[in-house]
């Protein structure tokens, strides 16, 4: 006979959870990776002009933002603030007239995360402290995230663990979004959405392998 399958605190089971995962990030990669990317060249092929495919791209990731938003059912800050980002990119380059202004957009965000990551490192509530117990407590449920809590205040260090975790998510979000800006300004503009694209799935996969094989080392998985 097959084993039941262990049901959540939240009561979906290991499967339910590992399917709504996988769904979450297919759709990210819709519409973070597959469809900018798609339609920047799709509409280049059509004639538009460098300004215009960059700017309908973004239009076309809206939705993702706003669904996170309604699906949470609440005002979410770093949502807003990617609008934010987009709309302030968008007048510049309208001024400028420059298609490298909307490319540089995207630095500006991942270098405002790697900066408040970096920010957090000193302080009693460290990013990675804060990101993980969020894993504990949807595997494990409040037993398991006041564990993860008592270890912090218990545990140097578990806290130098967790500090130098949080610095390397941080230094290497900051590090990627000079690399963006040094290609945005230097590179062919036809070329940057592709350079960027594939820079950023190699620097997040060597992020999520480091983050994986430190956290199993060091006694810090869920």
């Amino acid at each position: 006979m097959t084993a039941p399958a262990q049901v959540r605190t939240d009561g979906r089971t290991e499967h339910q959870e590992g399917a709504s995962a996988r769904r979450f990030l297919l759709l990210q990669l819709v519409f973070d990776v597959a469809l900018p990317l798609g339609s920047y060249y799709g509409l280049r092929a059509l004639g538009l002009s460098q300004w215009w495919c960059l700017t309908l791209g973004t239009l076309l990731g809206l939705p993702w933002i706003v669904h996170g938003i309604v699906k949470r059912r609440k005002v979410d800050v770093m949502g807003l603030f990617t609008l934010s980002i987009m709309a302030v990119a968008t007048l510049l380059s309208l001024v400028t007239g420059d298609p490298r202004t909307l490319l540089i957009r995207d630095s500006w965000l991942t270098a405002v995360i790697g900066l408040w990551v970096l920010g957090t490192v000193p302080t009693r509530r460290p990013f990675m402290l804060g990101a993980m117990r969020n894993v504990f407590l949807a595997r494990g449920g409040e037993e398991a995230a006041a564990g993860w809590d008592s270890r912090w205040d218990t545990d140097p260090a578990f806290r130098r663990k967790l500090r130098f975790l949080t610095g390397v998510w941080g230094t290497v979000f900051t590090l990627d979004a000079g690399v963006r800006v040094a290609c945005a300004a230097v590179l062919p503009v036809d070329t940057v959405p592709t350079v960027n694209t594939v820079q950023w799935l190699v620097v997040l996969a060597g992020l999520m392998v480091f983050h994986k094989r430190y956290i199993t080392r060091k006694g810090l998985t869920a």
